[in-house]
């Protein structure tokens, strides 16, 4: 008689511990409450908004001429000065050095174009207005009018982005500049100033434009030159103006700070290119980005103009040349018009780190014109000119010059030697000198073939030589290569680029964010992907698992993250429309405002209405190294931990599983839990070695890169806490807490692993 089978009592399905349970409690939490921060922050906002264009109102031209001798002239160019109240010796050799080069050159003009003080304090961590700077560029500029015998009336000086720190408004009590440039001494109070030189036969006009931004933004979010529509308008009728003046020769030099590379588009989208391309314009020179990314930065713009639909399209070019900085190199650049063509040499008083005592003998060679940098395109042989011509600055009488032609297809053999003469039709103080040639000696098919170099003897003896150029008689441009990082700082379109890798980094992160996800639900809810996991786990040895599975299976564990995915999803969008953090944007004292992705947003002053979209795209200094060096590192290490969290089921093929952060071990009696196990008691787990390798030093390397990305974004919001004010960006949560919140988040909902 078989025995009386004694019924079991239905299997329980596995509790979760209490323990885990108060932990998943605490982690969810944590997760709800760093989603809570950012909802919160949409409460600030404000229901009435402007665009405004500051600054409109001085957007018209001041003219002023001036006559002289000839048709050659010469003018001098300094940018960057950043006078500092603590670096005094800036000002000091500024008055040594550029008086007695002006007591010796005799421009026709003398242009400063920005930053003419530094406006940072002592550690150069945050950006003010600082009056005894100004104080301190009106005491040197007398000077230089008192020792150099410089006219005032022709020395133009422009902002730049460093004169317009912490400015709210232009007129503000923080602006200095009308109060100590000399412009406006002169009472020069547009941002357009024509200055028109005047000879027998020819007519030479300077442009300067300003172009810093209306309101004037705190550093780093204040870098590039912001042109405004009515700006532009008011420039292109000053350059149709001078195109129709009658009976002289025109050419058109404009002078600026920004380069083209760091000049934003106005709100209707226009540019300077076109607009100086399409009035012939020379030159445009200007200063900014200092001698750091190189002394050649010399770049020529091809525009293609259309008139009408039917006639073919029109190239037209002309050159940009930065100007190094006074600040570091102590550069000045004389710059001259010979008969339509211009030239420039650029000059320093640093010869290898040491200050230069006097302003020594420079030779400029005013044509021909140096075939790297040329000006104007020969289309015609009548054109060619039988001349040379040299302007030679010297404190000591020229006893001798003479022009020596090397030709490179011969090894620099010297094939041709012509003594210069002082111009007769000039003063016996002028220091411009004349010799005949035949051009038509030098045609060649080669830009760089033939070279020339001026040897010149003082009354000393001293023999003083200038640099050899290559020239072109036929108007041919030679190559001239600059560096990368030379290319990548001036010939690329910063305002372009900074929106192609911004809207990269944020498709980027919809992908990435979304479409595991996506996959994730669809193959959870088609039962296949557990299938596929443990078909592929089972039938495969680690080792020999393709890349792709590795890749396909990081992103859907990474992406199962539950609650901590959609706070990372909200978070993401907080920072597409709120607020980043809030601080002082435009003075130390001053009321704050918001920077969001599309700009500051702030109060214009006496009103209750607000501005928006300001310092754009100046912000991505802010924006960018925010994005790619916090914000997605800290995704992707987050969907790390979660994957590293799930990788024990794959490691021990299939005999364990994790499920809502628990490891479970297969039996015949269904999922158990082993959470709770201690670790020696798994030691019969198949492939617990690789389990153990997997989740511990692994997890110990993502904890390192975690702490590097934290450490990245408390050096990012210590810097901006000291430009904008420690209290504001304290209590900005979507900048200040988030990353180091979500990170510890995942950590935390993740350390299962590490238990085991």
């Amino acid at each position: 008689m078989k025995p009386f089978p004694i019924p079991r009592p239905p299997t329980a399905p596995p509790r979760r511990p209490a323990a885990a349970q108060i932990r998943r409690m605490a982690s969810d939490s944590l997760i709800f409450f760093v989603s809570l921060l950012f909802l919160l922050s949409s409460a600030i906002s404000s229901s009435v908004e402007m665009n405004n264009e500051a600054g409109g109102d001085r957007d018209y031209v001041t003219r002023e001429s001036f006559p002289m001798d000839g048709d050659v002239a010469w003018v001098v160019q300094v940018s960057d000065l950043h006078l500092s109240a603590f670096h005094p010796e800036r000002a000091g050799d500024l008055v040594s050095r550029l008086a007695s080069a002006l007591r010796v050159i005799r421009p026709s003009l003398l242009l400063i174009t920005g930053d003419i003080t530094d406006a940072k304090n002592k550690r150069r961590t945050s950006t003010r207005q600082d009056e005894t700077e100004w104080i301190q560029y009106r005491n040197t500029m007398e000077a230089i009018v008192r020792l150099s015998g410089i006219d005032r009336r022709t020395i133009f000086d422009i902002r730049g982005n460093h004169d317009k720190y912490g400015v709210p408004y232009v007129g503000h009590k923080l602006d200095f500049f009308p109060a100590y440039s000399v412009s406006s001494q002169q009472n020069r109070l547009s941002t357009i100033q024509s200055i028109s030189l005047l000879g027998r036969e020819r007519k030479y006009i300077f442009l300067g434009i300003d172009d810093t931004i209306g309101t004037g933004i705190r550093g780093p979010s204040n870098l590039f030159g912001h042109p405004t529509d009515k700006r532009m308008d008011a420039l292109e009728s000053e350059l149709q103006y001078s195109d129709n003046y009658p009976g002289s020769l025109v050419t058109k030099v404009v002078f600026g700070h920004f380069p083209m590379s760091f000049t934003a588009s106005s709100k209707r989208g226009k540019r300077y290119e076109s607009i100086f391309a399409n009035h012939s314009v020379s030159a445009y020179i200007c200063g900014h980005l200092h001698a750091t990314f190189g002394k050649q930065l010399w770049r020529l713009h091809t525009v293609e103009l259309t008139s009408n639909v039917k006639e073919p399209k029109i190239v037209k070019q002309f050159w940009e040349w930065e100007v190094g900085d006074w600040k570091d190199s102590r550069l000045i650049r004389i710059l001259a018009i010979d008969a339509g063509e211009v030239s420039f040499l650029d000059f320093e008083f640093l010869d290898k780190h040491k200050l230069l005592e006097d302003f020594e003998t420079t030779i400029l060679i005013t044509y021909p014109t140096d075939s790297r940098n040329m000006n104007h395109i020969k289309t015609d042989s009548r054109s060619f000119r039988n001349d040379i011509n040299a302007l030679i600055f010297s404190p000591q009488p020229i006893i001798n010059v003479t022009a020596k032609v090397f030709d490179s297809f011969r090894d620099f053999k010297m094939v041709e030697e012509i003594p210069l003469q002082v111009a007769t039709n000039s003063g016996t103080q002028e220091p411009l000198f004349h010799a005949k040639w035949n051009a038509e000696n030098y045609r060649s098919v080669s830009a760089t073939r033939y070279w020339l170099q001026v040897f010149v003897i003082d009354s000393q003896g001293k023999e003083i030589a200038s640099q050899p150029r290559p020239f072109s008689v036929e108007g041919k441009l030679g190559h001239y290569q600059n560096t990368w990082l030379a290319h990548l700082i001036f010939e690329v379109q910063w305002e372009n680029l900074y929106l192609i890798l911004l809207w990269s980094n944020v498709g980027f992160l919809i992908l990435f964010l979304f479409l595991p996800k996506l996959l994730n639900c669809f193959m959870e809810r088609n039962a296949s992907y557990q299938k596929w996991v443990m078909s592929v786990s089972v039938s495969s040895h680690i080792q020999q698992r393709k890349s792709c599975f590795w890749v396909l299976w990081f992103l859907t564990e990474g992406s199962r993250s539950g609650m901590l995915w959609f706070a990372m999803t909200i978070y993401f969008f907080c920072l597409l429309k709120l607020p980043w953090f809030w601080g002082h944007a435009t003075s130390e004292d001053g009321d704050v405002a918001g920077m969001y992705l599309s700009g500051w947003r702030m109060q214009v002053p006496n009103s209750s209405m607000m501005i928006d979209n300001l310092g754009i795209p100046d912000i991505f200094t802010i924006t960018l190294p925010f994005m790619y060096l916090v914000v997605t590192p800290m995704i992707i290490l987050i969907y790390c931990l979660f994957a590293g969290r799930s990788a024990v089921c794959l490691c021990s093929r299939g005999n364990i599983r994790c499920s809502n952060g628990l490891l479970l071990m297969e039996s015949e009696q269904g999922p158990q839990d082993v959470s709770g196990v201690p670790t020696n008691s798994l030691e019969d787990i198949n492939h617990s070695s690789v389990y153990k390798t997997r989740g511990g030093w692994t997890r110990w390397v993502i904890l390192l890169a975690c702490l590097v990305i934290i450490l990245i974004h408390f050096k990012l919001c210590s810097a901006l806490m000291l430009a904008y004010g420690g209290g504001p960006i304290a209590l900005s949560p979507a900048l200040m807490w988030a990353p180091p919140l979500f990170l510890a988040a995942a950590f935390y909902s993740t350390r299962t692993i590490v238990n085991q």
